[in-house]
Parts: structure tokens; sequence; C-alpha cells
């Protein structure tokens, strides 16, 4: 019993904020500082974020740490707005790096970001790689400069 109450404290901490294998792509379009967020699937209604005061891709806090996520259902998803930690391993090294994406728009498989954002990510030839696999965790969106 005593180990239960020490060990159930730890397993629903990693169960609150589960890490999840997923598809990362990149999109120039995301590196458009002045490209409108009228575009983008997290645009107006409710949880948009013209709503908020944004107007461009470059008025977003932490840009161009931005791009469209599997997570987004659609036009006006609650998750826009949503900040997430992608990791990628080196697969020569096994070094990790992270960075903190803001999602502002909806893509099929999971993670379609700046290109400027993974090239940080996985270094100066992301574009040449096109797609890596990447570890997604939901961090707070203070993170990527929401409130």
């Amino acid at each position: 019993m005593h180990l239960l109450t020490l060990t159930l404290p730890i397993v629903l901490s990693l169960l609150a904020t589960p890490v999840r294998s997923v598809l990362l792509s990149y999109d120039k379009a995301y590196d458009v500082a002045n490209a409108s967020l009228a575009t983008v699937a997290c645009s107006d209604g409710s949880h948009g974020l013209l709503t908020r005061g944004f107007t461009t891709f470059g008025s977003l806090p932490k840009f161009p740490y931005i791009g469209g996520s599997a997570f987004i259902e659609g036009w006006n998803s609650a998750k826009c707005g949503t900040c997430y930690q992608l990791t990628h391993a080196n697969v020569t090294s096994g070094a990790k790096k992270s960075v903190n994406v803001l999602a502002i728009d909806r893509t099929k498989e999971g993670f379609n970001i700046a290109l400027k954002a993974m090239e940080e990510l996985v270094g100066v030839h992301a574009a040449e790689i096109g797609t890596v696999d990447v570890e997604a965790k939901l961090v707070d969106a203070a993170v990527c400069g929401l409130r």
C-alpha cells in the first residue's frame, strides 16, 4: 500500500501530459510574417486568434514558431492557440533538441510548421529531409507567448 501511495502521484503526472510520436513537416507559408491570420483555421470565432488581437503571422509572440497541428479539428477549434514542445532526437548522436510551436492551423498528420522553426529543430538541412519523427508534448500556452 505504501508503494502505491508513492507511485500513484508519479503515474498520474505522467498521464496528465502525454508525449506522442508524430510526423513533422514544414510549409514556407508559415515563414511569411505579413501573411494574414484570416487564412488559417484559427482565424476568427470564439477560439480564433484574430479575436485575441493578432492580425498576421508576424504579430504572434513567438513567430516563426507557428504551424498546423492535427490536434486542431478545424475552424474555431478549442485547441487553437495551444502550444506544443516538439523534440527531435538526432539519429546519429542521440542528442535531443526541442522547440515550442504555437498551433494556429489544421494539418492532416502530426505538425506542419515554418521552415525556420524546423531548421532550428533538426538543422539547416530541414528542406532536404522534408519530414521527421518528433515527440510532441502539450505545454502551457504561455510558453508560446499567449495568456
